[in-house]
């Protein structure tokens, strides 16, 4: 029994191993090749065609029509008087401004005590030193107890973020109520690693500046992620086996 046990979580563990070897087989493979060599870009391609893009879709209201002045060459809402440079259709790109200085620090601390005593004692229950035979029967003491309890619980987060860049995005959807889907993805290798920078969001066309930049702050459900690859950030990472160790391990 004790071997069929043994053997059934050997099974096991080699399954999940391999459910983990075969999700980054691929990769592993890609990284045999590609040892020696400098990571490789990637390929431009269209937003929309990924297929983990789904159009955004949100309540909006009812589209208002375009009010022209008569007698007017001056058209409401334009930054330019010829033609107005800013992004507002899909395929247009703009330069968002990616900066992110966010710092954060808290402390808290709770301290708890706490301290009971019961004592009940019987000194001459009913005459007992007067009756010798129920004297020895009864104790002297019926109820003596303590408890006590004490918590102390400290916490601290002191956090400290910079990012300051930029890149373009392109549109790639105009919502009913005129605000634009934007996203955009920048690549630079740098010897043997690949720094990558993905923004993507939705702004308003109000927001965008007449050089046709945009804040970082004034995107909305923004996704912003900055990281790498390359032979730098596989070093910094832990091995697959001891991933899959980390995954299955109770302590």
């Amino acid at each position: 029994m004790v071997l069929k046990r043994h053997a059934r979580h050997l099974m096991s563990f080699i399954a999940a191993a391999a459910v983990a070897g075969s999700s980054g087989g691929c990769a592993y493979i890609d990284r045999l090749r590609n040892i020696g060599e400098e990571p490789k870009l990637s390929a431009i391609n269209d937003p929309t065609a990924k297929p983990s893009y789904k159009p955004v879709q949100m309540p909006m209201p009812e589209p208002q029509p375009a009010v022209y002045n008569p007698n007017s060459l001056w058209r409401t809402g334009s930054r330019a008087f010829f033609k107005d440079q800013r992004a507002h259709q899909v395929g247009d790109i703009l330069t968002v401004t990616v900066n992110i200085t966010d710092q954060a620090q808290i402390a808290n601390e709770t301290q708890r005590s706490r301290a009971n005593t019961e004592d009940s004692a019987v000194t001459n229950f009913f005459g007992a030193k007067t009756l010798p035979p129920i004297n020895l029967t009864l104790p002297g003491t019926l109820l003596n107890a303590n408890s006590t309890a004490s918590s102390d619980g400290k916490g601290s987060v002191n956090r400290q973020e910079t990012l300051q860049t930029n890149i373009a995005a392109v549109v790639t959807q105009v919502l009913p109520n005129g605000n634009l889907v934007v996203e955009g993805k920048q690549e630079i290798r740098v010897n043997t690693e690949i720094r990558e920078l993905i923004v993507g969001g939705i702004v308003r066309p109000e927001d965008i500046q007449s050089d046709n930049l945009i804040d970082s702050s004034k995107i909305a459900e923004a996704r912003i992620a900055y990281g790498g690859r390359g032979q730098i950030s596989d070093v910094q990472q832990p091995r697959y086996g001891q991933q899959v160790f980390d995954v299955l391990l109770p302590f």
